[in-house]
């Protein structure tokens, strides 16, 4: 097993896209996650990717 922490950007009902660690992930039921992408093994990855996601017009600016 692991140790290692995994990420993932999840959009909002607002169209904002939020980074957030694996363990605060809730299941795929929950209303408040429009779209989900990831796991991204660093915090640097998902802040890249979620730029990337902004940029292509996925994910609204914070």
């Amino acid at each position: 097993m692991s140790n290692t922490q995994n990420f993932y950007i999840v959009k909002r009902p607002t169209g904002n896209c939020e980074i957030i660690p694996s363990n605060e992930v809730a299941g795929d039921d929950n209303p408040e996650v429009v779209e989900k992408w990831g796991p991204f093994e660093s915090q640097g990855e998902a802040i890249a990717r979620r730029v990337g996601l902004i940029r292509a017009g996925k994910c609204q600016p914070v």
